[in-house]
């Protein structure tokens, strides 16, 4: 009878700290099924027709490059069909915008002289607003448009690092999270390195793991103790390190933490654009409304001690759409009616094929059409297009392009 309920003996503590060794052994080990560690997490290619669409060309035109032998050369399959990496298809925008400077902006839309690199904030405390399936299908479209692209993984639970190929328990040592370069010791190190490549062409990353919960810790003994001055104050730290990189990149995504603490603030003072994500359902908006009124509030404190609050766009985003849900009408015609144009006109559809490619750490553009049903690939494909372009259209407006 002694024995009946050893477990009550053990603490909790103990016991959740064993189910997270047991989790992440678990999740080490699917990972290493999925992609064993003599492999790297790849990328699909694409057929000439779906390269030509994204550098903006004809297939025909494509096709005389690869038989004059200019530019990369394709992989050409036993039945002649022609197929470009992703870093291939960079590589074309290159030689195309040599050879057509006039018209070197359609084929390499790297931002230019006096346009300033933009850093969009993609927040919502609330769960299942799908704030990292944004901002990682946001990041990835930019990239494959061809603009030089960096992630910022500021969630502690690190889901946008895990689906970008890095297991935060494993591949990260100290420092290796945008903390490593905030943190206020002398162990502060450049962005730069703490920068990764990945296997996405024209993506890199900053990962985040637990780590970042460091710094939600140290600055209220930073600030009591007075370490830092008014220009590295802590809502400023973010932007300062994003500084040093400013002339890498074009665009610049961070997915912020589900919470407001002070990764967040500094989060949205570094950006120069919000995105605030939100699932239709009434809960949701009602979570929504605090969100906003506690923002508000912090931001204007935040704001009369110095920090920049002057962002290019605000835009609501909405995800899981089921747009024939009657429900759900109502709210995204609330929104619409409440924010007007501040609401994307384009929804993200609620679709199991973006849960399915989750399930192996893929998004819809990284898998082969095949896949996935064809009709269910295209209908949702067509709803992160439509909703990225509308971003995209905001950076481009703001860069005064046309």
């Amino acid at each position: 009878m002694q024995n009946q309920n050893v477990s009550t003996a053990v603490s909790s503590d103990a016991r959740i700290a064993q189910h997270a060794r047991q989790l992440s052994k678990q999740l080490q080990l699917l990972g290493e099924r999925l992609f064993p560690p003599s492999s790297q997490k790849g990328m699909k290619t694409f057929t000439s027709g779906e390269a030509a669409q994204l550098i903006g060309v004809s297939d025909g035109y494509l096709r005389q490059l690869s038989i004059d032998g200019k530019g990369p050369s394709p992989e050409i399959s036993s039945t002649g069909r022609r197929s470009y990496t992703l870093e291939q298809i960079n590589e074309l925008r290159h030689h195309i915008a040599s050879m057509k400077p006039k018209d070197g902006l359609a084929y390499l839309p790297w931002r230019r002289r006096g346009e300033k690199l933009q850093t969009i904030a993609v927040a919502n405390f609330k769960g299942g607003s799908a704030k990292t399936t944004t901002t990682i299908y946001l990041a990835q479209y930019l990239a494959l448009q061809g603009y030089r692209v960096l992630a910022i993984d500021l969630d502690p639970q690190a889901s946008l690092t895990s689906m970008l190929g890095v297991q935060p328990e494993f591949d990260l040592q100290e420092s290796d999270t945008l903390y490593g370069a905030i943190r206020y010791d002398e162990k502060r190190r450049p962005l730069k390195e703490v920068i990764r490549k990945t296997y996405f062409a024209g993506l890199d990353l900053v990962p985040g793991n637990l780590e970042l919960m460091e710094f939600e810790h140290e600055t209220p003994t930073a600030l009591v103790e007075r370490k830092t001055s008014n220009r590295d104050i802590f809502f400023k730290r973010v932007g300062n390190a994003i500084a040093d990189v400013e002339a890498d990149y074009d665009i610049i995504v961070i997915d912020c933490p589900p919470q407001l603490g002070y990764l967040t603030l500094g989060a949205v003072c570094a950006a120069t654009s919000l995105l605030i994500t939100i699932h239709p359902q009434m809960v949701d908006v009602a979570s929504m409304s605090q969100f906003l009124l506690m923002t508000s509030d912090l931001l204007s404190v935040v704001r009369k001690a110095g920090g920049d609050l002057s962002h290019d766009f605000i835009r609501y985003v909405v995800t899981r759409h089921e747009p024939h849900d009657g429900p759900q009408a109502q709210i995204v015609a609330l929104l619409r009616n409440l924010f007007g144009d501040e609401v994307l006109a384009a929804t993200v559809l609620k679709s199991t094929a973006i849960a399915d490619a989750g399930l192996t750490k893929q998004t819809l553009y990284e898998i082969e059409r095949g896949q996935v049903r064809r009709s269910t690939y295209d209908r949702v494909i067509e709803s992160l297009d439509a909703v990225n372009g509308e971003i995209l259209d905001e950076i481009k407006h703001v860069w005064g392009r046309q």
